[in-house]
């Protein structure tokens, strides 16, 4: 077991300054590894030392592993934890973490491959007995025909080496699945450097439902499900924990999948196993495995009342699992609204610039995590996330309400936000009853934009 005294946290913006707060507690020094856009970022100041690994645009600083190992290894540091993006599930970055005698906070080379190549998900996921929708791998035209016949339509292309909805395509009619696959292939390509495909049946009223698992390598356990249905083009926007509407059935059984799937691994770290749940057949399907700690996280933080970055960073120094499954207790409801800089007028398109004011909720029940304050600036070259506001309650009623006093209580300018709509969203009779499928929000914004060109 080797104690982590000073970490450099590879990653920017809110979950830097989320790390780096989990750090004091510890008392493990953090030296933030920045590129120029954010060597004056809030987490830059927060950090004990900040160290630049080079200019603005990712592919040459946050996604550069010479970079990052090496301003590393000249910090002296004990581990790199990777955050969520950029290299927290590149298992090239990891091995050579491991190569350079620094720990990576995550799990082993060989769970991230797995977990990151979908197809050898899909295999474990079937090992260990978890329901995976129809499909499979395809490498030529005929072949996606053939499986696509066998499935049916609608189906979807996906990238094998994708995540977060990168390389994605939906193919409504059969006469589409030739341009769909080529387009699929040439971006899984471009983004993944890796063209590989699989075809999966499409299930047009799933709901998006995981479920947070936490291992030693010996032990895995499971810290409860989370919802993250409420989505615009793959992304998340509002996260809660637990799931609502859930059958306690179909719960437990996607609890003992995704520990069934962590154990059929040997997992070691914290990772998320994601569900697509069939809502008019009460079903559930494997979707992917998040081999890293989520945006969404604090919602579960909320409802257990652990730290899962020091859980992270306990697993990583090579200490057993302090919790066994009866320790775990849920409390009440949590939710979370992720608040990006982005205009809803011009379809949603990101917006860069500097925060002239940032008035944030507090209370009882509420959490910011955010690294802006009046007078950060907001770069073009990463994700839009400015704040993660989350609020909980004795149950789902109790921290909706209080998330919608939380949201009035915002105010961030000059900027382009989104806090309008997540209000409205938190405030739409559907979402307050719960259990809204993953197509919801786009239909609930075409008809916004019905009624506002015809008022």
């Amino acid at each position: 077991m080797k104690r982590i005294r000073r970490l450099m946290i590879a990653n920017r913006g809110e979950i830097a300054v989320r790390v780096i707060r989990s750090c004091r507690e510890l008392g493990i020094e953090t030296v933030l590894a920045a590129s120029e856009a954010d060597l004056d970022s809030v987490a830059a100041r927060l950090a004990d030392r900040t160290v630049c690994i080079g200019p603005a645009p990712p592919a040459r600083s946050y996604l550069d592993i010479d970079a990052v190992v090496g301003a590393a290894v000249r910090a002296q540091v004990d581990a790199i934890h990777p955050g969520y993006g950029f290299l927290s599930e590149n298992a090239t970055f990891a091995g050579r973490c491991g190569a350079a005698g620094l720990i990576y906070v995550g799990p082993d080379v060989e769970q991230l491959r797995a977990a990151g190549d979908k197809l050898e998900a899909r295999r474990h996921a079937a090992t260990a007995g978890l329901p995976v929708a129809p499909g499979g791998a395809v490498a030529t035209l005929a072949e996606a025909e053939a499986l696509g016949r066998k499935i049916g339509v609608p189906l979807l292309v996906k990238a094998v080496g994708g995540g977060g909805g990168r390389g994605m395509k939906l193919v409504r009619r059969a006469g589409d699945l030739s341009d769909t696959l080529h387009l699929a292939m040439s971006e899984a390509q471009a983004a993944f450097g890796d063209a590989r495909v699989y075809l999966e049946r499409f299930i047009a009223s799933g709901r998006h439902v995981e479920v947070q698992i936490v291992g030693d390598g010996e032990r895995v356990i499971h810290l409860g499900d989370r919802d993250c249905s409420v989505q615009r083009r793959y992304q998340k926007l509002v996260e809660e924990a637990p799931a609502p509407a859930l059958p306690d059935e179909l719960r437990a059984a996607m609890h003992a999948g995704a520990v069934a799937f962590g154990r059929q691994l040997r997992y070691r770290g914290l990772g998320t196993v994601e569900f697509l749940v069939d809502a008019e057949r009460g079903e559930f399907y494997f979707l992917e495995m998040n081999a890293r700690i989520q945006v969404e996280h604090p919602v579960t933080e909320m409802i257990t009342g652990l730290d899962l970055v020091a859980e992270q960073l306990a697993i990583a120094e090579g200490r057993p699992l302090r919790l066994r499954q009866e320790d775990v207790a849920f409390r009440g409801s949590a939710l979370e609204c992720r608040v990006n800089a982005e205009d809803a007028r011009q379809d949603f398109r990101p917006s860069p610039g500097t925060i002239t004011t940032a008035v944030l909720p507090a209370g009882v029940g509420v959490r910011v995590d955010t690294h802006i304050e009046a007078g950060t600036r907001v770069p073009p070259f990463y994700d839009s996330l400015l704040a993660k506001i989350i609020t909980c309650g004795t149950d789902r009623a109790h921290a909706c309400s209080t998330m919608l006093t939380a949201l009035a209580n915002c105010r961030i300018e000059g900027v382009a936000n989104n806090l309008a709509l997540l209000a409205e969203i938190v405030a739409d009779p559907a979402f307050a009853r719960g259990g809204v499928d993953t197509t919801w929000l786009a239909h609930w914004l075409t008809r916004a934009e019905t009624h506002a060109s015809n008022s």
